[in-house]
C-alpha cells in the first residue's frame, strides 16, 4: 500500500504562490506516476496534475496550466507542485497520489490510500 503526506499549503494573497511537498512511502516510488488532486468546498475532488514515472511528461487541468509545476526527486520519495500567481478559485484541500499512468490519473484511478491532504486558501 501506498502512503501519502501532503504539507506546504497556507494562506495566501491573490497572485502569491506556495510549494507543495508530498512524501510517499509504501512502494517503490519510482515505479508510478504521481498526481496532485483538489477538493474545494461543497465540490468533488478533481484531478489537477500529473508526472509521469520517469519525469518526461506531465499534463495540467487547464484551469493551472501555465501556473502550477508538478515536479518529482525520485531520491526522496517526494512529488511537489509549484503554484504561482495563485487565484481565490484555487483555495480546496490538496491531494496527492500514485497511479499506474497519468492518464489513469486523470481518471482518478488510483493506488494509494487518501491521505489528509493540505489546505490552500487564496484571498482575495
Amino acid at each position: 500500500q501506498v502512503q501519502l503526506v501532503e504539507s506546504g499549503g497556507g494562506l495566501v494573497q491573490t497572485g502569491g504562490s506556495l510549494r507543495l511537498s508530498c512524501a510517499v512511502s509504501g512502494r517503490t516510488f519510482s515505479n508510478y506516476a504521481m498526481g496532485w488532486f483538489r477538493q474545494a468546498p461543497g465540490q468533488e475532488r478533481e484531478f489537477v496534475a500529473a508526472i509521469t514515472w520517469s519525469d518526461i511528461s506531465t499534463y495540467y487541468v487547464r484551469s493551472v496550466k501555465g501556473r502550477f509545476t508538478i515536479s518529482r526527486d525520485n531520491a526522496k520519495n517526494t512529488v511537489y507542485l509549484q503554484m504561482n500567481s495563485l487565484k481565490p478559485e484555487d483555495t480546496a484541500v490538496y491531494y496527492c497520489n500514485a497511479g499506474a499512468t497519468i492518464w489513469t490519473l486523470r481518471e482518478a484511478r488510483v493506488i494509494g490510500s487518501w491521505g489528509q491532504g493540505t489546505q490552500v486558501t487564496v484571498t482575495s
